[in-house]
């Protein structure tokens, strides 16, 4: 007969929802992304950078440690993690003509610029920005437009175009952007954070592997995880890898779910989710 540590996980099964995805941010931070800026793609999830899988125009690479890179080729980007998935798509542009718009949550009540780009051997004047057929406003010198205080009803498609100047014809002709998808939301504070056990087992032994999900019922993305151990921050993540558990690992464990709102992050909510007590005991379990 032989003592094993024994952990028992007290926690109500509960369905996994709102777990975090994998992200694509890209610096600068708009949509669409040109090539003539110094672009750089990050991959962001759960897992480790040797479990990314880099997609462009739907051929894919792997490399080992590539968590981020500078964009070299204009296509379309996205990434995977073992972890999180599969990331939305991010596009880098070399057209002539390009309309630009911020990369983050676009929210009522916030101040959003959109700023029409060329290429710097191109010459462009009278520049005018539209949302479907119908025209925002003209702007002769500028090249940006400012939505001020938005409302639902400035969701959209937008262009922008101008009068290019063309080196081969040597005449002026009217050029426009590739049209984007403007879409303003409701802003929601995450909300009902909670812990899932894996395996789904109110009860494991000392050597076996345990897996921690954290999720959401209610959010506005993007949403961040924190784990606690004891009240201690010990990891960041939708999951949470104990590995082979032992007596080390007993304790209590929380996950905070946050995200922040608002032009430039400016609000912050947060959600702590109910306490999963892990707990060891040595017991007569049987034979190894």
């Amino acid at each position: 007969m032989a003592g094993k540590v024994a952990l028992l996980l007290w926690a109500q099964t509960l369905e996994l929802a709102g777990a975090q995805t994998t992200q694509l941010l890209v610096e600068p931070p708009w949509i669409l992304a040109v090539l003539w800026d110094r672009v750089t793609l990050t991959c962001q999830g759960s897992g480790t950078a040797g479990d990314i899988t880099w997609y462009m125009d739907e051929w894919s690479w792997r490399q080992e440690g590539l968590g981020h890179f500078n964009v070299t080729k204009s296509g379309t980007y996205r990434c995977y993690r073992r972890g999180s998935g599969l990331s939305p798509p991010v596009t880098v542009l070399n057209d002539w003509l390009v309309l630009q718009v911020p990369a983050r949550l676009l929210l009522e009540g916030d101040t959003v610029t959109l700023r029409c780009r060329w290429r710097q051997d191109l010459s462009v004047t009278g520049v005018r920005f539209y949302r479907g057929n119908e025209e925002v406003r003209m702007s002769l010198n500028g090249t940006e437009l400012s939505l001020s205080r938005q409302q639902l009803s400035h969701s959209g498609r937008y262009c922008c175009g101008g009068q290019m100047h063309s080196c081969v014809s040597q005449s002026w002709e009217w050029r426009e952007s590739a049209p984007v998808t403007v879409t303003v939301t409701v802003h929601l504070p995450v909300a009902n954070a909670t812990i899932t056990p894996g395996p789904l087992s109110h009860q494991v032994h000392a050597g076996d592997p345990v897996t921690l999900r954290c999720s959401v019922q209610v959010d506005s993305a993007p949403v961040t995880f924190t784990w606690l151990h004891n009240g201690q921050e010990v990891a960041r993540g939708p999951v949470l890898e104990l590995g082979d558990v032992d007596v080390g690992h007993s304790g209590t464990y929380q996950c905070v779910a946050t995200n922040q709102l608002g032009q430039d992050g400016h609000r912050m909510f947060r959600a702590l989710s109910p306490e999963l007590a892990l707990e060891g005991y040595w017991g007569d379990l049987g034979e190894n």
